[in-house]
């Protein structure tokens, strides 16, 4: 985790992110900034469907879309939606840790036993169901994901600022991801 950086005060908001919906974003969330109101989204923030992540953020000040592991390549269509419609100009995609994405593969009897008990599903089918899709949603770790897929949205969308964050568990705070050199260590 040495790559992440904290956010604890405005000065440790990156330049490129001041006065933008990311910057916002982080001071809504970890500087406790009161809320502006807002009628139209500023923001798309593409983040986990894990139940322990919540932001604190103003009403109608961001689309939201929730995908296992931050993983918007399956939502891409929603994603344009929101620049071309919405007219967002910023992304922040958040990876959290612990995130069930992660060595999704040791979980295979556990997803299997459990559509067969909990869904009804025939074991067969939950394998089937398993084995085509589990490889399209493993993400491997979640910084690195997180980071490669901040890279591709920011070559599918020029225009649009991407920050990669994570959404730390233990304190419920997020931070910033650093792509300096090294980063990829």
């Amino acid at each position: 985790m040495h790559r992440l950086q904290p956010v604890n005060t405005l000065e440790d908001i990156p330049p490129e992110y001041r006065d933008t919906p990311i910057g916002l974003l982080l001071e809504y969330h970890n500087l406790e900034r009161p809320f502006d109101v807002y009628t139209n989204a500023a923001l798309l923030v593409g983040m986990c469907m894990d139940h322990r992540k919540h932001l604190h953020i103003p009403d109608n000040f961001s689309y939201i879309i929730r995908a296992g592991g931050a993983n918007l390549r399956y939502s891409e269509f929603k994603v344009s939606y929101a620049i071309a419609v919405g007219g967002v100009q910023a992304i922040a995609l958040i990876g959290h840790n612990h995130c069930g994405m992660v060595n999704l593969m040791a979980r295979q009897n556990q997803f299997i036993d459990g559509l067969v008990e909990n869904a009804g599903w025939d074991e067969e089918w939950a394998r089937d169901h398993f084995r085509q899709f589990a490889p399209m949603f493993e993400i491997g770790n979640e910084v690195d994901f997180t980071l490669s897929e901040a890279k591709r949205l920011r070559l599918r969308y020029p225009k649009v600022i991407v920050a990669p964050l994570l959404y730390l568990i233990e304190d419920n705070r997020l931070y910033l991801i650093s792509e300096g050199a090294g980063a990829s260590q």
